[in-house]
This record gives structure tokens, C-alpha cells and sequence, in this order.
């Protein structure tokens, strides 16, 4: 099982929380999604023989969010726009 935190652009409300969770969630292999809103950071639990690192990237992309490499305060909600 591998884990990472990634840093993440655009999420401000629990909508957003909910938004990438579902999305990641959904991908086969995936243990766990926790959002950590005031922190803009999304932690993921994953088993690396099953799903990659780049597939969980792009699931987050496809939901309307970036992915930085080092987390910056956003006042604006991607799903909200």
C-alpha cells in the first residue's frame, strides 16, 4: 500500500471535499481519500499494483482542480464558478 499527500488548487468548500473524494474513490485500488480543506492538501491511500499515481492525478485534473507543487490559499471554488 502506498501513500500520498498531494497539494491541490481550488478547493475551498465541502462540495469541493466531496468532489474529489467521489472521483478518487471511484478508481479501482484506492483504500483511502481524506481532503484536508484548510490545508489544500488530499491524502490517498493506494494499492500501487492496481492503480498509479497518474491515474489519481488525472482524476483530480478531470474534476476541475490543480494539482501544485506546493499549496497556495485559493478564495475561489472550482465548483462554485
Amino acid at each position: 500500500m502506498q501513500q500520498v499527500t498531494l497539494d491541490v488548487k481550488g478547493m475551498s468548500c465541502g462540495s469541493c471535499a466531496n468532489t474529489i473524494e467521489k472521483s478518487v474513490g471511484e478508481l479501482s485500488g484506492i483504500e483511502l481519500v481524506k481532503v484536508l480543506l484548510s490545508e489544500g492538501k488530499v491524502d490517498v491511500s493506494y494499492n500501487e499494483n492496481t492503480v498509479g499515481l497518474k491515474d489519481i492525478k488525472s482524476a483530480i485534473s478531470e474534476s476541475g482542480y490543480e494539482i501544485t507543487d506546493a499549496p497556495e490559499n485559493n478564495s475561489s471554488c472550482s465548483c462554485c464558478s
